[in-house]
């Protein structure tokens, strides 16, 4: 690996005396001229305040490079009868003292060579089992050394780095935070930081990488090998790698299918995926216990205990923590008697404080005065995994759980198109909400007549308000109660707001946990409306009663449960609507109601069998509403999700030839900022109901690079680093100018509020905070105010202006989950008014998705370089991808390729057979991808060429004209000609908002299939009812295989999603 011996940061600019560089600086300057400033690491010793054993490092001996040649050679005469040192590497057996430094956690030993691997084996391991301690070996040149900060102690390999001291043979080391930032020591030059790890390597001068020799001598042991083996010594310290060979070690569960034959079978593959999942998260949670915490106390608005503390693991991002979430203090100190207590969280951290607010629930004998020593336990509680069994064992023995036609079609079964007879609103709009747009109404119009309806809501095409105008005419319409659900209270809050707004009478279920929790809508809660109930006046006397004495006699107890238990029905009973989370809906409170329609909000985010708890209440009518080119489920457990976890139920019914509705017309963004989401993820087909200049804010005087469109691509050349947790990544360069233009807009006139920063990596989310508040040029309080958050928290919300971190820079360890379409769909769709993206387009050139975006940028002027005060267009060159877009996409669909396979002709008037047009010999314009991914699911053409897009033809990108896929006339090929032969892809994508009539087998074949080629508006006026579309030809079903979306090492805001749980499946059947 390349060496630091000659290079220097450059000191373009400064984060507390910390080298930051620059987008127009280069990351090291080589053949330094000063020598003054020049560093000569070759003969380096460790600063002695930076050893833990105060030695000498020159008194240990030199091993020269054929004293280890021969010291390898001599121990591998004869494998088979000498043993390995100790000290030799766990995964290869390499041990020179000088290639080997020992983990202090779990005292193996690992080498600095990469192997089979693109990180050494030491960064694999601390990576992997979360370790962040090492020793180095007594004989290797510094000798038997802890490396540690100077100032504060911290061995945190991940967070030291090393600054030359004027002294040219001795470092000191330093942490990232706080230390190296603050520095001011006159001995040396903190602007000269460098991490110790570099490209997921310890820098030679400090352990040695080992010899080729050594390298070829060695065991050969693959990534996958690697992640057994550390998996397995959480369970067995002394495992081997002869262990992963025994039977039965790394045994897969058996993967979902795209059909069932009956509920039986969907209970045996889906049990037990959900079972993993519990079993791994409840050993999560109970592995992060955190000692010697130290406690703020205060008292909430109740007259209850609040403490307020940090808990530093929470960084490495595996840990999600959520408001509502219970913990558990203990104090086994000397100041005070035992204690322990447990509450719920109220708050968690943010840009202003990273501090938790736990409430408890008791507040007797809390100990106040003592504020040092405690230890917090994360509560696992089943709720939310027994609540999903139970309702798939439901579905497999109730026969009242779903209707007959809802059973079969949640199997996958092949069945007769089912029209309702319902008498059609006149106006399809609801009161109190926005006027409904023509696809909006045919997606009202539709569902009305549908047991089983998709929606496909893309970023910003009003799915709320179109959701709630459907359950208001759902309520109106259908006798009984809607169960409205969606699988974060986030989405049911803003959802059950809108509903409320139509004059329904609205009740909000929320968990208990929760109900002391303030919202938008806390008012339509059920405690709320209990404890406003007038109806009951012994009942709000008990209420009263136990709010002054803070607990009633256990007589008045029994007594005040009755009462409330009797108002809760009474309230439950009276409401047209009842909204709730998808696991609430498991609540014993509605236990005995009976919903006929439900439907789900966000279906897209819920794991399959989460979605099947409101189902499984009654239900006759389905409504599903999400976007599966959005972010999916989150699922943490990597066997679970390889099995297929991570596909929606909403998905998997789509892959299932159930055509989504798809909603056209976008409120959100600016129109140059609709146009590549668009082109790229949903077919061309998004229209913009609003227009550029009411998208330009004409109080903001922000200098974008092309002033009537407000976004661009800002090139940043600053490399990657590890951050502090191990487990993910940040970039010093992107945060400096994520500061700088945030600045740039506080004094262009926005305001702090409406400007958001998404990154990926939480590491870079932490250090951007951390950076803006040390290094902002204005008030502190403004860079508070800025939301710095993951992908995952900003989906389904909106900012004015995004800023875009991307964070990877490197030469050889890719981008990541930045690779996932769904990713960058979601980051590209947040802003209303201007985006800024900062990334190296050297790397994510590289990968076909980030190609077609540079692209994209580059020809409209605005990929940029250079200061903020005076950016010019970037003259970087980046070459095509090795691989196409198409082969890319599909790793992150492989539950859709061949999906086809599995589909039945559907006993329909309306065949759609894509491969008719082979058969008779007709030349197709499409790859067999194409076919082998279900229509609706979206269309990325490997031959962008034959699109029709005046700037498709340089750039490469797969552009459709603005309104749509079909424009007047006919299309034109690269040179300009008339295209005749054949028609779009789009024509029969999705069931988006018209009807699709005209010679069905032709719309392939070409020809005649020109008649099929309606405008938008046409389509959207020709409103009819759809045929089914499926392909003719049967095959077997087959195991569907899933990409796992979410990445270890990223952040994830779940909100509620993971519920927490203690215990066992209480008993829960798993068939």
């Amino acid at each position: 690996m390349d060496t630091f011996d000659n290079f220097q940061y450059d000191t373009a600019s400064t984060y507390g005396g910390m080298s930051v560089i620059d987008d127009n600086s280069s990351v090291y300057t080589e053949n330094i001229q000063d020598n003054a400033s020049s560093v000569d690491l070759s003969s380096l010793s460790l600063s002695d305040s930076a050893l833990q054993t105060g030695d000498n490092p020159a008194q240990h001996a030199r091993v020269t490079l054929d004293e280890d040649f021969d010291a390898v050679l001599d121990d591998l005469k004869d494998e088979g009868v000498v043993d390995l040192p100790p000290h030799a590497c766990s995964y290869c057996g390499i041990h020179s003292p000088a290639s080997v430094v020992k983990c202090l956690i779990c005292s193996k030993w690992f080498c600095n060579s990469r192997g089979n691997t693109s990180a050494s084996h030491i960064v694999n391991h601390l990576v992997r089992a979360k370790h962040k301690e090492v020793i180095l070996h007594a004989d290797s040149p510094l000798g038997e050394t802890t490396p540690e900060c100077y100032n504060c102690g911290s061995k945190n390999v991940f967070m030291l780095g090393f600054i030359p001291a004027k002294s040219d043979t001795v470092v000191v080391l330093l942490c990232r935070q706080p230390c190296a930032a603050i520095s001011k020591d006159i001995s040396w030059n903190a602007s000269l930081w460098a991490p110790l790890i570099d490209d997921r390597s310890f820098l030679s001068w400090l352990v040695k990488p080992p010899s080729e020799q050594e390298q070829l001598r060695s065991r050969q042991i693959s990534f996958a090998q690697i992640n057994r083996l550390e998996d397995m010594w959480r369970e067995n310290a002394n495992a081997t790698l002869e262990d992963l060979e025994k039977p039965g070690v790394d045994d897969e569960p058996q993967a979902i299918l795209p059909r069932y034959e009956d509920a039986y079978q969907y209970q045996n593959i889906f049990g037990p995926l959900v079972k993993i999942e519990a079993d791994y998260d409840k050993k999560l949670k109970e592995s992060q216990t955190q000692t010697d915490i130290t406690i703020r106390w205060d008292i909430g608005l109740n007259q209850k205990r609040v403490a307020w503390f940090c808990l530093p693991k929470l960084e490495s991002g595996e840990v999600r923590l959520a408001v509502g979430d219970e913990l558990r203090l203990r104090y086994s100190g000397e100041l005070h008697k035992p204690w322990e207590g447990v509450g719920h969280v109220i708050k968690i951290p943010n840009n202003v404080s990273d501090e938790i607010g736990l409430e408890l629930r008791k507040t007797e004998g809390v100990p106040t005065d003592i504020t040092h020593g405690f230890v917090a336990d994360f509560v696992w509680k089943s709720t939310s995994f027994d609540r999903m069994q139970l309702a798939m064992k439901t579905f497999a023995v109730d026969e009242k759980s779903v209707s007959g036609y809802i059973y079969h079609k949640l199997l996958g079964h092949e069945l007769e198109p089912q029209i309702l007879r319902t008498q059609m609103p006149k106006r399809f709009s609801a009161p109190g909400l926005p006027e409904l747009n023509h696809s909006q109404m045919f997606a009202v119009k539709s569902v009305l007549q549908k047991p089983l309806s998709l929606i496909q809501g893309p970023p910003g095409t009003g799915k709320t308000v179109t959701s709630a105008s459907i359950v208001y005419h759902l309520a109106k319409m259908n006798p009984g109660q809607v169960l409205v659900c969606a699988p974060s209270n986030v989405a049911v809050d803003q959802l059950t707001e809108k509903i409320h707004a139509t004059g329904l009478k609205v009740v909000r279920l929320t968990a208990k946990s929760r109900e002391a929790l303030d919202s938008s809508v806390a008012f339509l809660t059920l405690h709320q409306q209990v404890a406003n109930s007038t109806a009951h006046v012994e009942l709000q006397k008990l209420i009263q009663l136990k709010n002054e004495q803070g607990e009633l006699s256990s007589n008045d107890e029994r007594k005040y449960k009755t009462l409330i238990r009797q108002c809760e029905k009474e309230i439950l009973g009276a409401a047209d609507v009842i909204c709730c989370t998808c696991v609430g809906a498991g609540d014993p409170r509605l236990n005995k109601l009976r919903f006929r329609t439900v439907l789900i909000d966000e279906a897209t985010q819920a794991a399959e069998p989460e979605c099947m708890i409101p189902l499984v209440m009654g239900c006759k009518q389905v409504v599903l509403v999400g976007d599966h080119q959005q972010l999916g489920p989150v699922i943490m457990n990597k066997k679970a999700a390889r099995a297929g976890l991570t596909q929606s139920l909403f998905e998997r019914l789509v892959v299932l030839n159930n055509r989504p509705i798809r909603l056209q017309v976008q409120y959100r963004m600016h129109p140059c900022l609709s146009e590549f989401p668009s082109n790229m993820f949903y077919e061309g087909t998004l229209q913009n109901g609003v227009t550029a200049p009411e998208r330009l804010r004409k109080n903001v005087d922000f200098p974008w690079p092309v002033p009537d469109t407000p976004m661009f691509f800002y090139q940043n050349l600053g490399q990657e680093e590890i951050s502090s947790s191990g487990t993910s990544f940040l970039n010093r360069t992107e945060a400096s100018n994520v500061e700088k233009i945030a600045t740039k807009f506080f004094k262009s006139g926005v305001v702090p509020a409406q400007i958001g920063v998404i990154t990926p990596y939480e590491g870079q989310r932490s250090y951007i905070v951390n950076y803006m508040q040390f290094n902002g040029t204005l008030k502190k309080d403004l860079y508070k105010e800025i939301e710095v958050a993951s992908v995952d928290a900003f989906q389904g919300r909106e900012k004015d202006y995004i800023i875009l971190s991307c964070v990877r820079s490197n030469e050889h360890q890719g981008i990541g989950f930045l690779n996932d379409p769904r990713r960058l769909n979601v980051a590209l769709t947040r802003a209303k008014y201007g985006v800024v993206i900062l990334g190296n387009p050297k790397v994510l050139s590289k990968h076909p998705l980030w190609h077609y975006l540079l692209t994209h940028y580059k020809e409209k002027g605005t990929l940029v370089e250079g200061p903020l005060n005076n950016l010019q267009a970037s003259m970087i060159q980046f070459s095509k991808p090795r691989r196409s877009l198409v082969k890319s996409m599909e790793q992150f669909r492989r539950h859709e390729t061949n999906a086809r396979d599995y589909l039945a002709p559907a006993p329909s008037a309306m065949i759609v057979d894509p491969m008719a047009a082979r058969r008779s010999g007709t030349p197709s314009r499409f790859d067999a991808s194409f076919y082998r991914t279900h229509d609706a699911l979206g269309y990325i053409p490997s031959d962008v060429q034959s699109l029709r897009s005046q700037a498709t033809y340089s750039s490469g990108l797969p552009m459709f004209g603005a309104p749509g896929p079909y424009g007047p006339g006919v299309a034109r090929g690269v040179n300009g000609s008339k295209r005749t032969s054949y028609s779009y892809a789009s024509s029969i994508v999705s069931q988006d908002a018209g009807h699709g009539g005209a010679d069905t087998n032709s719309v392939i074949n070409g020809g005649s299939s020109i008649s099929m080629a309606y405008s938008q508006s046409d389509r959207i006026r020709r409103r009819g009812s759809f045929g089914s579309a499926s392909v003719a030809g049967t095959s077997e079903l087959g195991s569907i295989s899933q990409y796992d979306y979410k990445s270890q090492d990223e952040s994830v805001d779940l909100d509620d999603m993971k519920s927490q749980y203690t215990g066992t499946q209480s008993g829960v059947t798993v068939f």
